[in-house]
């Protein structure tokens, strides 16, 4: 496997979408996001995606998606690392996500479960929050570097 992680371009929003659907996670809002979503390629074949939502008051990791046939080789891993390093370029205080399926999968990345109330309400504004993820899933955050959330204000993209 010759796997590459990198920014999505336009033309990757279709494969993104497709793996998406084919791993039964939300497409919605996908396309307004497009340019902080991350694909992992395998040979210039879309094999993974990672996607966040920024906001003044944090970030909503989503659509991280491996196709089924490279799952446990380290893709998945790969891209919620990249995405972290993403979060921490734009100075957000913490990164949160919503999961009816993965919730064993990102504790060994630091996130832990909260209360879907904790979570600030920029973030809450996401079509993910608002209608594409049932209320039942399970909310995790994670807590970004220290220096990311003392950023002076003006540097928060």
């Amino acid at each position: 496997m010759s796997l590459e992680v990198r920014r999505a371009a336009a033309n990757d929003l279709d494969a993104v979408l497709s793996l998406l659907a084919r791993s039964g996670l939300p497409q919605d809002g996908l396309a307004d996001h497009l340019e902080t979503t991350l694909v992992a390629t395998d040979n210039g074949r879309i094999v993974g995606s990672a996607a966040l939502e920024i906001y003044p008051d944090g970030a909503l990791l989503r659509s991280v998606a491996v196709d089924p046939s490279l799952r446990g080789s380290g893709v998945g891993h790969r891209l919620t690392d990249a995405a972290t390093d993403l979060a921490n370029e734009f100075h957000v205080p913490a990164l949160f996500l919503l999961t009816t399926t993965a919730e064993d999968f990102f504790p060994r990345f630091g996130f832990s479960r909260i209360r879907r109330d904790e979570v600030p309400p920029g973030v809450q504004q996401s079509i993910e929050f608002k209608t594409a993820c049932p209320s039942t899933a399970t909310v995790m955050m994670k807590t970004l570097s220290t220096s990311a959330r003392s950023a002076p204000r003006a540097a928060r993209g």
